[in-house]
């Protein structure tokens, strides 16, 4: 006859083992915490901005003291190519550059996709590309660090870069580089203003030129793409901004936006609606406006249309549009300046650029 004694030892065996785990827990081993180190790029880019904070803080001074002096440069633009494929229209940004007659108030810095396959180009952009560029993808933080890799490579480079401008590959000139630097460095703000007594007020009180809008219908989507109220509280709905992700900062703004750790931990987190995020189209305007709203224009210099967009890209402008009158429309702005760059136009259209550079796109 089956005996019931062996089962029940065994029953009461494996309801007494549990038991123990939930009445004496400290005999289980400890769980072991795993510090998280941020990726390895990051790390990277965190020596780089270490660096060029560094250095240009020990530099500020005499470069502001140097300015305007008749044996010392004067102040540079650095232009800042952010791309992921060839630079078609190098061509007629040479000839933009060749326009003034002292070549040395501009700096180029090329920010390239590892990833892609890139023809180098030759002329004023010869070894131009930075060393410290990482794959990018759109609508991911990566634009964001590789635009704020450009702004601290052009600081740690130069001294005199007082201001840092980004474009893309699909972005051309609309004026002569004279007209561009003149307009910068006569924009500046009142030198008896208070903010004046604020960090890095030994630069010019120059004008950072980012669009900065409050009022866009899907700011609310675009906001909680990483989740409902995970930009809290750092970045509460109402300061949340949206703006193009191509402007022109002053050095002082340069400076903020690598040094910023702040907003950058929010904006760097993983989107999971993905239709309404678009990172670099919302870091620098809201760390700006949060920071010194009153020291930026709230526009941008570089023209995009968006009158008929397909997936979230702007109008691409063909060669059959290119013509001086596009050009002079392509200059009008809301505010009282010209735009000076403008954007997007397809590769097929450098030939008839080409055409109308001197008479029509340089000529001021």
């Amino acid at each position: 006859m089956f005996s019931s004694t062996p089962f029940v030892l065994t029953f009461a065996l494996f309801l007494t083992v549990p038991l123990l785990f939930l009445i004496a827990p400290q005999i289980l081993p400890p769980k072991q915490q795993v510090p998280l180190s941020p990726p390895i790029n990051e790390l990277a880019d965190l020596s780089l901005f270490s660096k060029a904070t560094v250095a240009s803080t020990s530099s500020q001074r005499s470069v502001h003291s140097r300015l305007g002096t008749h044996t010392n440069p004067k102040p540079k633009i650095a232009f800042l190519f952010l791309t992921n494929s060839d630079l078609t229209f190098a061509p007629l940004w040479e000839k933009f550059f060749n326009q003034n007659k002292n070549k040395h108030l501009f700096n180029i810095y090329i920010h390239a996709d590892p990833s892609a396959t890139i023809t180098p180009p030759t002329g004023v952009f010869e070894n131009k590309f930075i060393p410290e560029a990482m794959k990018t993808s759109r609508a991911s933080p990566s634009l964001i660090s590789a635009a704020r890799r450009l702004i601290a490579k052009a600081i740690l480079d130069d001294p005199l870069n007082l201001y840092f401008t980004l474009v893309s590959q699909h972005c051309i000139p609309i004026h002569s580089f004279d007209y561009v630097y003149n307009f910068l460095f006569h924009n500046t703000l009142n030198r008896n203003d208070k903010r004046t007594k604020q960090p890095f007020s030994i630069f010019p009180n120059y004008r950072s030129f980012i669009e900065i809008i409050s009022d866009d219908p899907n700011l609310l989507d675009r906001y909680n793409a990483r989740g409902d109220n995970v930009m809290l509280p750092e970045v509460p709905f109402e300061r949340f901004r949206v703006g193009s992700q191509f402007f022109t900062l002053n050095r002082k703004h340069a400076l903020m936006v690598i040094k910023d750790k702040k907003y950058w931990k929010k904006f760097k987190l993983p989107c999971l609606n993905l239709n309404s995020c678009y990172p670099e189209e919302h870091y620098f305007p809201t760390l700006l406006s949060m920071e010194d709203p009153e020291g930026c224009t709230h526009y941008t210099l570089t023209n995009v249309n968006w009158a008929d967009s397909v997936d979230g890209h702007p109008h691409l402008y063909t060669p059959e549009e290119v013509s001086k009158e596009l050009v002079y429309k392509l200059r009008e702005s809301n505010s009282s300046y010209s735009y000076l760059f403008a954007r997007k136009f397809a590769p097929e259209c450098l030939k008839p650029l080409m055409e109308i550079a001197d008479d029509v796109i340089f000529r001021d």
